[in-house]
């Protein structure tokens, strides 16, 4: 019916528009910083997003595992709990979590699914010990 060439052709089509289809239905939501999330944190109440941010020193609290996160104006308590953590989880550095934003009892917290840290930089200073 068909040529060999036509029905190759046909099925490439198929599949382009297929996949194209799932990237237009499922496409992420950006990435947000700890401020933007928090202009208006009630538009993003019990919905999944993603909020990137840096740790503030010494808030990691590991028996309750949580965190606070901040950007230039706001901070944000950060729950880890259930959260798959990559290693590197420390003071000062940049982290990119996923979860659902909760308002409970008058505060904002975060429940992260999946924490991700940044790399630390092969030119920070080494801490040697005396």
């Amino acid at each position: 019916m068909y040529s060999r060439r036509t029905r190759i052709l046909l099925i490439g089509a198929v599949v382009s528009l297929g996949l194209l289809g799932v990237f237009l239905i499922e496409a992420p939501e950006p990435t947000r910083t700890v401020d933007e999330l928090m202009d208006a944190p009630s538009s993003y109440l019990e919905r999944e997003i993603a909020v990137r941010g840096e740790i503030v020193d010494g808030s990691i609290d590991e028996n309750q595992s949580v965190f606070y996160l901040h950007g230039s104006t706001h901070t944000l308590l950060i729950d880890y709990i259930d959260a798959s953590v990559s290693n590197g989880l420390g003071d000062n550095r940049t982290v990119y979590a996923q979860g659902v934003l909760y308002y409970i009892d008058g505060d904002y917290i975060f429940e992260a699914q999946v924490i991700k840290t940044s790399c630390p930089s092969k030119y920070e200073e080494e801490v040697l010990a005396e």
